[in-house]
């Protein structure tokens, strides 16, 4: 049996695991405008690599952001989709919690360690949240974070102000990832050799860890502020124009 994970929130990575959690493949593509046209292509490549059927699996997970509209839909619209004709669960993640989770094992960060996470809003801004490493290492191998603060959405000088000077334990550090602290690395101070991406083994194995201990994982989509393309408002009529 296995578990297929989807992540379009920002590049477009595909992973296959098994119920334990082992990597049975995985694909990825840096493709920021043509998610559509990149996912069901990953998703045959790794189920024919690992040489499962559609009807092995046993539950599909999601990426949940945030992140811009059309990319993140695209995800979470197909995870949908698969796991409703197959009958089986969907589990959703926010994308932004498995970045604080590659963190941890990425920079060998240790129990009340810090991660702030910051990731591409585009228009100059950055999605940001603030963790607190709890543990190394939990169930299925996976690092277990708490949200301090977060997700939102704001510039990069803002989160700075904000995030980089909140308090913390003594001799704690504080590891800065993301696409959005290298963009603004300025504000962002990025650590060295920090993920950058999601990958949906992490993710894949954070909701098998989390469905484990019984939490909900809802698959509604982090956007955190409208869509950039909107209905144009009707036109207003003329001052006496006819009916």
């Amino acid at each position: 049996m296995a578990v297929l994970a989807l992540d379009t929130s920002a590049a477009v990575s595909v992973s296959l695991v098994d119920d334990g959690g082992g990597r049975l493949a995985a694909r990825s593509v840096d493709e920021r405008r043509r998610h559509a046209e990149s996912l069901a292509p990953l998703v045959s490549q790794v189920l024919q690599e690992a040489g499962v059927q559609r009807s092995d699996l046993t539950a599909v997970v999601g990426g949940t952001g945030p992140a811009p509209f059309t990319g993140l839909r695209v995800g979470l619209v197909t995870a949908r989709t698969l796991a409703l004709s197959l009958g089986i669960d969907v589990l959703g993640v926010p994308s932004i919690d498995v970045l604080a989770v590659q963190a941890v094992a990425d920079l060998g960060l240790d129990p009340d360690d810090e991660v702030l996470v910051a990731t591409d809003a585009r228009r100059k801004e950055v999605y940001w949240a603030r963790y607190r490493v709890v543990a190394h290492e939990g169930p299925h191998g996976v690092p277990v974070v708490e949200r301090l603060r977060g997700p939102e959405v704001a510039r990069a000088a803002e989160v700075a102000a904000t995030a980089l000077d909140a308090p913390q334990a003594p001799g704690a550090r504080l590891a800065v990832v993301g696409e959005g602290a290298v963009l603004y690395a300025e504000h962002l101070p990025v650590d060295d050799d920090a993920p950058s991406q999601p990958d949906a083994t992490v993710l894949a194995r954070l909701a098998l860890a989390r469905r484990a201990a019984g939490q909900d994982l809802p698959t509604e989509p982090l956007y955190l502020r409208r869509p950039d393309v909107q209905e144009p408002a009707a036109a207003k009529r003329a001052t006496g124009a006819a009916p």
